[in-house]
């Protein structure tokens, strides 16, 4: 922007300020069409003007028009501020952010964009939430409710709850409580990775990653024909227990699909900020302690959160809610409910038909998926009654069936889940270190707590009067994902709300190392250190430093103590072993540096906001001290430091750096380390980043056991303890006060100094939990996901091809029939149009379903041309009243207001005689061209092209506006002249009703008043436009005319004092 006119910056930055800050309430009001383009003369338009009719009204015809009607030297600057805002235009067209929360049976869409507040998305059908639920078939795709009704036709093909698969091994107790669950779905081995995929044919399969990442893609098409803009940033929910191969495995899918993922938030938490958001105003520094228990449709959790407002670095006191204890069942939710009843539900069938040789009704798919169907409309029912007819026509065979349900024999059915209800809460308790007195509010969240069973349990478990139902338990977590998204994203500005997630399953660093013992015995050790504990909040930094290695060497990464796990989770749970870390280049590192004295060699680790483990770099850390000589400083350096150390600002020698080979000290904190002996915590030391925010209500230490020393410090900024990085060095401090020594004799003696260098250690990671993807693969993946939407909107198009034709067809054929379009057409040429429409329905219905988009657009082409003339002749007729009704009027409008000009006396007229010429000469033309072809189009037949054409009236009316424009724009622009005065000092007024021809009679004065009497108010001075090395201004004009003529030639009349 350097070089633009300072109005142009300007424009710019106005123009930024109310596009890209989508925060502003009230949108900018839609600018009038700039005056100053009706005119003929090479008055400049403002840059102002250029912005809002490029940016709001996107007209690069009025443009271009400014454009050629600026300044010579100020036409380039314009044009590049033209292309410039059309790029931000751009930019601003992608503002928009969404969220998804993905859940077993469904989900729900939101989004935020410029101008519109957090909202759910619709879907094609309307609806708030969409069936997680994906159809594949050879030559098609379906999604949401249109895979649901498929699902009976065939089963197979649709997939649904395949979300329980993701990070899943094929010797996973639920790959196998899967495959029991929907035996329909043949399920397929992938050595490679040990994974299971879906055999849909022998031609297709796909991975649970590629049907997630294909829901992911329709999810943002629905937000982006919502939002009516593209959308590449979202926010995706995901069950707080999912461990780092399922978080992974999600985040795959998210780049399939090329979506931007700002962060995975648990559900919970998610749930936990919509709920704050909406009551941050009840929130204060007393912590509000709040379980909110979810049970969707496949499993359950339980959340602890502490709600209170803390004060932040940036923003002050803020809201800050903390995640402080989860519990979680991963089976127990509406979906084994609705088994449990689709298994009693095919008991009843097989018992009515006992007898009749008929087969097992379990051996059907598309029975079973009936009957699935219809136990979840059958629990929903329940729910508000106590028994229900079940009924479903033509189950297997053409059989009906029908049968009653109470709620009494659905309870009993269900009676070891109601049992599991209590769980998760004494889970989350138990994390949490609190008691259900401490806890304030119940709240319920997810669709499974409507059933009135699961509600009267849990009551009883948590000893409350009542649970909370005051929050949407369906869009809670949508809602809360969004306004964590919006506030992930650079282009919103929303109210901060400080968000602490909790580890829900503990991460250490293990490793070996050759100790001695005895002299002249060595043996190896095998330690361990907490890297990241659970319920410790994240994101968060973790630096490990390595002591006593010189040489490669390796470490793993597995997870902590699973103790609260039971035996059937940890099954499920998976490889307990993360990552194994092998360092290369240790050696060398020591051989380059040997006058160094080493640091350790420090790991650095990463759990970021989707609570994903991240190895970030190695390296290996060198430290010696530098003496530097002293030298003459100058006498503005000396006084610059005096004055620097005064307010604070002098740096000691320990924190300086030395170009580019020192590094800043992190913020160090005590190690968590084993239970080792006590010289053990110097070998291994832990250095962590603490989070930004700050808080009163640190989260619980791990339990002590053999990872953890006894002793233990927290490792979290919240101990109030000053980072070692910040702390002042111990040799060469200040004085007291604060001021250095004075320097003996002008020089500066530089104390010794640290400096450090830092070599990269290379890494290779072996993932030992579930590999990643190659990169190869992915992006296979993603391409063959990609052929799959190119297919599916070449259908699209096609189907949309085939409707507009045949659309077309119907209504030109009824439209043949009507008077308005029979009073412009012969009889032969409708009969044309007709038999030309026949004959392409015919074609239509016999060779329709094979011919391409590009033969059914050709078709409608050449139907629409030969409809053409008759259309545009009904369309004219139409115009005609309206258009000549605008054109009157106008003209009687323009006529008066020339007449009204005309009448303005001499001394006030503002429009010279040139320009009411013109003006006038437009009207006559206008009143000649109307009359004229009005009265030829009346001696044309109506089924002949018209020569009186809507697009000529309305060119007529714009040339004859932009005349009458130009003269109202220079009115309201005219600064008014000023007045002479007469010989005895008055002002010369014209009385009101006075014209042009009595400007010369004289004025009597008041009463009481003589004519030598002085004018009542001075008159205004004139304000100089000219340069100051100009000519004088004169006073002069119409009204000063007849005064200056009885002066002499060439004399110039002396003004009096009053008059300046």
């Amino acid at each position: 922007m350097q070089g633009f006119p300072p109005a142009a910056r300007s424009a710019v930055r106005d123009f930024v300020g109310s596009t890209l800050q989508p925060g502003l309430q009230t949108a900018p009001q839609k600018p009038a069409l700039c005056p100053l383009l009706n005119t003929t003369s090479q008055t400049a338009c403002s840059c102002e003007t250029l912005v809002s009719c490029l940016v709001r009204e996107q007209n690069r015809d009025t443009v271009e028009a400014m454009v050629r009607r600026q300044r010579p030297r100020r036409l380039a600057c314009l044009a590049l501020m033209a292309v410039l805002l059309a790029d931000l235009l751009a930019l601003s067209d992608t503002l928009a952010v969404m969220s998804v929360d993905l859940g077993s049976e469904s989900m729900k869409v939101a989004i935020v964009k410029p101008g519109v507040p957090m909202e759910i998305v619709l879907n094609k059908e309307s609806r708030r939430k969409t069936p997680v639920t994906v159809t594949l078939k050879e030559n098609e795709r379906f999604f949401g409710d249109s895979a649901a009704s498929m699902a009976i036709k065939n089963p197979k093909a649709t997939l649904r709850y395949f979300q329980h698969l993701l990070g899943k091994q094929e010797n996973n107790p639920h790959v196998a409580l899967y495959r029991a669950r929907f035996p329909e779905h043949e399920l397929g081995f992938d050595p490679q990775r040990q994974t299971v995929y879906f055999q849909i044919s022998p031609q297709l399969q796909f991975s649970p990653e590629e049907v997630l990442s294909m829901l992911l893609n329709y999810s943002r098409s629905l937000a982006e024909d919502f939002a009516e803009q593209p959308i590449k940033d979202a926010v995706i929910t995901v069950p707080a227990f999912f461990n780092q191969a399922e978080r992974r495995a999600v985040l795959q899918a998210a780049r399939m699909a090329g979506l931007k993922v700002l962060q995975l938030i648990n559900d919970n938490t998610a749930t936990a900020l919509s709920y704050g958001v909406f009551r941050r105003k009840d929130i204060n520094t007393t912590a509000q302690n709040i379980m909110f228990y979810d049970m969707g449709s496949g499993s359950t959790v339980c959340t602890i959160v502490t709600y209170q407002t803390v004060k932040t670095k940036d923003a002050g006191m803020q809201p800050q809610l903390q995640i402080r204890g989860v519990g979680f069942d991963r089976t127990l939710g509406g979906l084994e409910m609705e088994l449990r009843l689709r298994e009693h539900l095919a008991g009843l069938f097989n018992e009515q038909r006992k007898g009749q040789g008929a087969k097992d009704v379990r051996e059907n798919p598309r029975a079973m998926a009936k009957l699935l169907r219809e136990a979840n409309r059958l629990k929903t029912v329940l729910s508000a009654n106590a028994d229900h007819m079940a009924q479903i026509e033509g189950l297997m065979d053409d059989v009906d069936f029908k049968a009653k349900v109470t709620r009494a024999e659905f309870e009993e059915l269900c009676a070891d889940l109601f049992e599991r209800v209590p769980r998760p809460v004494q889970q989350a308790l138990q994390s949490a270190q609190m008691n259900l007195d401490e806890i304030e509010q119940v709240i319920l969240v997810g669709g499974a707590t409507r059933v009135p069973k699961v509600q009267e349990v849990l009551l009883k478990a948590v000893g409350k009067e009542e649970l909370g139902k005051n929050i949407n338990a369906d869009e809670a977590a949508a809602m809360g994902a969004v306004y964590q998204a919006a506030a992930l994203s650079k282009a919103f500005k929303v109210k901060p709300f400080v968000v602490r997630d909790a580890v829900i399953y503990p991460i250490l660093v293990e490793f070996t190392r050759e100790v001695e013992e005895e002299p002249g015995v060595r043996s190896l050790k095998h330690n361990k250190r907490v890297l990241f504990s659970r319920m410790g909040p994240y994101p968060q930094r973790k630096v490990i430093t390595f002591n006593r290695y010189s040489h490669d060497f390796n470490f793993h990464i597995n997870y902590g103590d699973l103790g609260f796990l039971g035996p059937e989770d940890l099954r499920v749970f998976g490889s307990q072993n993360l990552t194994t870390v092998k360092l290369k280049g240790v050696g060398e590192s020591f051989k380059k540096y040997p006058d160094y004295e080493s640091k350790g060699i420090k790991a650095h680790f990463n759990l970021d906001e989707s609570g994903v483990l991240s190895l970030d770099r190695v390296e290996s850390v060198f430290e010696t001290l530098v003496e530097d000589s002293p030298e003459e400083e100058s006498t503005l350096t000396k006084l610059g430091n005096t004055i620097s150390s005064l307010f604070g600002g002098g740096s000691t020698p320990d924190t300086k750096e030395n170009g580019t080979d020192t590094i800043q000290e992190e913020e160090e904190g005590p190690a968590e380390g084993s239970k080792d002996e006590p010289g053990e915590q110097a070998e291994l030391k832990e250095e962590a980043e603490a989070p930004a925010e700050d808080t009163s209500l640190p989260p619980p230490s791990e339990p002590k056991g053999d990872a953890a020393p006894e002793g233990e410090k927290a490792t979290e900024k919240d101990n109030g303890e000053k980072p070692e990085a910040q702390k002042p060095s111990e040799k060469g401090e200040a004085g007291s006060e604060g001021v250095p020594p004075a320097p003996e004799e002008g020089k500066k003696q530089k104390p010794a100094r640290k400096q450090k260098m830092v070599e990269e250690i290379g890494v290779e990671l072996v993932v030992l939990d579930l590999p990643d993807l190659p990169e190869d693969e992915l992006a296979r993946s993603a391409q063959k996901l990609q052929d799959l939407t190119l297919r599916d909107l070449e259908k699209q198009e096609r189907e949309k091809a085939a409707n507009s034709l045949e659309a077309f067809i119907f209504e030109t054929q009824d439209k043949l029939y009507q008077s308005e379009y029979q009073e412009v057409s012969t009889e032969e040429q409708r009969e044309d149009i007709s038999g030309r429409l026949s004959a392409t329905s015919t074609w239509l219905e016999d060779e329709g379903f094979g011919a391409t988009t590009v033969m059914l657009k050709e078709k409608l082409a050449e139907l629409k041309k030969l409809c053409q003339g008759l259309f545009f002749r009904v369309e004219e007729r139409k115009k005609w009243p309206e258009r000549l009704s605008a054109l009157d009027n106008l003209l009687n409008h323009s006529s008066m207001f020339l007449k009204g000009a005309r009448l303005i006396p001499e001394m006030d007229q503002i429009f010279t005689e040139v320009e009411m010429t013109t003006l006038e000469k437009v009207i006559n033309e206008t009143w000649a061209w109307k009359n004229a072809t009005v009265a030829e189009q009346a001696k044309l037949p109506a089924t002949e092209k018209p020569v009186l054409l809507s697009k000529d009236i309305e060119a007529k009316m714009m040339a004859l506006d932009r005349e009458v424009q130009y003269l109202l724009n220079k009115a309201k622009f005219a600064k008014p002249r000023p007045r002479p005065k007469d010989k005895n000092g008055t002002r010369a007024e014209p009385p009101l009703n006075a014209s042009a021809s009595d400007q010369g009679e004289k004025v009597i004065p008041p009463p009481g008043q003589t004519e030598d009497a002085k004018p009542v108010s001075e008159p205004e001075k004139e304000t100089r436009s000219e340069s100051a090395d100009s000519e004088p201004l004169e006073l002069g004009g119409p009204g000063a005319e007849s005064e200056q003529k009885e002066q002499p030639t060439g004399q110039k009349r002396t003004l009096k004092n009053d008059e300046l």
